[in-house]
């Protein structure tokens, strides 16, 4: 699986301590996969919120006693399912996971089938906090590392992450008929649906640019912390992730918020900034 398919998740990082990386991708299988089931293909949205649902059901065979265990294939799980579950089981049941998580990923996927506009910054955030924050939270707790205030800079960075992933593929979510931005805002800077579809770069557009990446950059400062609260080589992948979001912030700013035609992305020297920045952090 490529890391790059789900960019808000860190999957199976050479960073990451060898132990949980099974883990980790066991997680990211079942993201990745309902993600799909959203986004991806030909199917209606009776159907994708039917394949969703046979998730939401699938999970609940995971909800076993926290003990160590072999694994076991369900012989009732669809086989497509079974692949995902039946070692996702044993993650959930290996490091004492919550179900919340998983189950707030698929209310978040459930609502890019059904809703494709945003009244406001609050409505966002709240579908940031099932779509990205549960990633983060989960990664605390396979760290051992649950407190309120780590659990607070996950959220401030995943929430970022999120919602720079929105200004990145403004383009790309328009052709799904999707726009996440809040809908308040656009009314109030004079930005219109007909503009996002020509791919306006005006005056406008370029307000509501820098308030986004403003608010962005705030969330990933006040997350930082959570870089040096987690130990060795987890903590380093934190910092990296951090940075990541910070060098793409710039990237936005350095083409005048034309992510229409410049999609800001990474390349080696910013990968190698980054890793200078958070050795110095």
């Amino acid at each position: 699986m490529s890391a790059n398919h789900y960019e808000n998740f860190p999957v199976a990082s050479f960073l990451l301590p060898k132990h949980l990386r099974r883990a980790v991708l066991n997680i990211y299988r079942f993201a990745r996969s309902a993600d799909d089931i959203a986004d991806e293909g030909d199917a209606s949205n009776a159907q994708r919120l039917q394949a969703l649902q046979a998730y939401r059901d699938a999970l609940k065979t995971c909800n076993t006693p926290c003990v160590q265990r072999p694994i076991a294939h369900d012989p009732a799980l669809d086989p497509a399912l079974d692949a995902i579950f039946t070692p996702l089981g044993q993650t959930i049941a290996d490091h004492e996971l919550p179900l919340k998580p998983f189950e707030d990923l698929l209310s978040a996927f459930e609502q890019d089938i059904v809703q494709k506009r945003y009244a406001d910054q609050a409505a966002l955030d709240h579908y940031c906090e099932r779509s990205a924050n549960p990633v983060g939270r989960l990664m605390l707790h396979l760290y051992g590392a649950i407190a309120q205030d780590t659990l607070a800079w996950s959220d401030a960075i995943c929430t970022a992450l999120q919602r720079l992933n929105f200004l990145q593929d403004v383009a790309i979510d328009w052709q799904k008929d999707r726009i996440y931005l809040p809908q308040q805002a656009l009314k109030r800077l004079g930005v219109t649906e007909e503009a996002i579809a020509n791919g306006e770069v005006n005056a406008a557009w370029k307000a509501l640019m820098q308030d986004q990446v403003t608010a962005c950059r705030g969330l990933l400062h006040f997350g930082q912390p959570l870089g040096r609260r987690l130990p060795g080589r987890i903590g380093l992948e934190l910092r990296l992730i951090v940075q990541g979001g910070l060098r793409i912030l710039e990237k936005i700013e350095h083409v005048d918020f034309d992510v229409f035609e410049r999609r800001p992305t990474l390349g080696v020297y910013d990968w190698t900034l980054m890793l200078a920045r958070a050795l110095r952090t």
